[in-house]
C-alpha cells in the first residue's frame, strides 16, 4: 500500500512539471514566453490546471453508453500505473519486484487499447470513434518493433528481470539477492559469460556493452512515441481532423484522468528506455582516477545514499528523454496514416527482426 501511495505521488508530480515543462519548451521553440501569470514564471499554472478540472462538470452525453463512457478512463489509466509495479526506483526501492517483470509490462500496459475502444464506442461520436480506431491500430502496430527491441536486451541479458538488468549494468555494490553468481567488477558478467570491466560508469550501459542494442535503442524510442500518441504520431488526437481524438467528449475529472494516463505513459516508456538501454539507475560516472566516481556516486546498497543516488540517477535519464519527446513534438509535422503503418511494417519492424538476429548471434559468440 505504502509502495502504491508513493508511486502515485511521485507520479502526479512529474506529470504537473512536465506539463508545465512542455508549454515552456513549446514557447521557447516558438519564440514566446508561455505561462507566465500564475506562480513564479508560470510554475503553478498545471496545477491550477488540475484544480480547474477537478471542479469542472461531469458531462455525460445523453446518447452515450454510460457504462462504458465511464469506466474507459479508469481502466486506461490502471492500465498504464500497473506497469510501475515492476519498476526499480533504485537498486533496494521496488514496489513489486517479480522475475517476469518485462513480460509482465509488456501484458499489462496492453490493456489500454481495450479502454481507447470503450472510450471511443461509449462516447457515441464518430469523431471519437475514429480517433479510437486510430489510436488502437497505431498502438498495436508499434507494439510489434518495441517488443522486438525490447526481446534482443532480454536476450543479451539473459534475464526478464528489470532490477537485474539494471545491475548487470553497474560497478558491483552487493549480490543480486536471491542469485548465485559469483561476485565481478560487473554483476552477473561473468555468469552471463560476457566480457568484463571494471571502468564501470557509462562503458557499462547496454547501449556500449552490446553495441548492437543502440540501434534496438533507437527503435523502441520512435516506437514509444508510437505508442503515446506523441508527434508526429499524434493522428489519433489530430485535432485539425478529429477535434481531439478519442476523448472529444470528455470533461472534468475524466478528461483529467486520460490526461494523467497520457503523460504517464510518456513517463512509463521512459523509465523502460533507462532501465533497459541507458543503465538504469547506475552512475554514468566511470572508476578513473584517484576519486573513483563510479562508487561515492552509487552509494552502497542497504543504505540511504544508495537511494538517494539511484532515485537521482534514474530521474535525470528520463527526465532528458522527457525533454527529447517534447523537443520531437515541435520539432516535426505529423505524420500521414500511410506513412504511420509504412514506418512501422517496413521499416522499423524488419529492422528489429535483425536486430534480434544479430543479438541471438552476439549471445552465442559471448559464451
Amino acid at each position: 500500500m505504502l509502495a502504491f501511495v508513493l508511486t502515485l505521488v511521485l507520479l502526479l508530480l512529474i506529470v504537473i512539471v512536465l506539463a508545465y515543462a512542455e508549454r515552456k519548451v513549446a514557447a521557447f521553440m516558438q519564440d514566446r514566453l508561455g505561462p507566465t501569470e500564475a506562480g513564479p514564471y508560470g510554475s503553478l499554472q498545471s496545477v491550477l490546471d488540475v484544480l480547474k478540472l477537478l471542479q469542472k462538470e461531469d458531462i455525460v452525453p445523453a446518447a452515450a453508453d454510460k457504462s462504458l463512457f465511464k469506466l474507459a478512463p479508469i481502466l486506461i489509466f490502471a492500465a498504464v500505473f500497473a506497469g510501475f509495479a515492476v519498476i526499480p526506483f533504485t537498486p533496494d526501492l521496488v514496489p513489486a519486484g517479480i522475475g517476469i517483470g518485462v513480460f509482465y509490462l509488456l501484458a499489462i500496459i496492453s490493456l489500454d487499447v481495450v479502454g481507447l475502444l470503450m472510450a471511443g464506442w461509449g462516447s457515441n461520436n464518430k469523431y471519437a470513434m475514429l480517433g479510437a480506431m486510430r489510436s488502437v491500430a497505431q498502438i498495436v502496430s508499434y507494439e510489434i518493433p518495441a517488443g522486438l527491441a525490447i526481446l534482443s536486451v532480454v536476450m543479451v541479458c539473459q534475464s526478464l528481470d528489470f532490477q537485474e538488468i539494471s545491475y548487470q549494468q553497474g560497478v558491483l555494490m552487493q549480490i543480486f539477492p536471491g542469485l548465485e553468481y559469483e561476485a565481478n567488477w560487473l554483476f552477473g558478467i561473468e555468469a552471463l559469460g560476457l566480457e568484463t570491466t571494471n571502468i564501470g560508469g557509462i562503458t557499462t550501459w547496454n547501449i556500449f556493452r552490446a553495441p548492437i542494442l543502440l540501434v534496438a535503442f533507437v527503435i523502441y524510442f520512435i516506437a514509444s512515441l508510437a505508442e503515446s500518441n506523441r508527434a508526429p504520431f499524434d493522428i489519433p488526437e489530430a485535432e485539425s481532423e478529429l477535434v481531439a481524438g478519442f476523448h472529444v467528449e470528455y470533461s472534468g475529472f475524466r478528461f483529467a484522468i486520460l490526461f494523467l494516463a497520457e503523460y504517464s505513459m510518456m513517463v512509463l516508456v521512459s523509465l523502460v528506455a533507462v532501465i533497459l538501454f541507458l543503465g538504469s539507475w547506475n552512475t554514468p560516472l566511470p572508476n578513473i582516477g584517484p576519486l573513483q566516481l563510479a562508487n561515492w556516486t552509487t552509494g552502497t546498497i542497504g543504505e540511504l545514499s544508495s537511494i538517494l543516488w539511484g532515485g537521482f540517477w534514474l530521474l535525470s535519464k528520463t527526465f532528458v528523454l522527457l525533454f527529447l519527446q517534447l523537443q520531437i513534438r515541435w520539432t516535426y509535422p505529423r505524420l500521414r496514416v500511410d506513412q504511420l503503418m509504412h514506418l512501422c511494417w517496413k521499416v522499423l519492424t524488419p529492422i528489429a527482426l535483425g536486430i534480434v538476429l544479430l543479438a541471438g548471434i552476439w549471445r552465442l559468440l559471448m559464451i
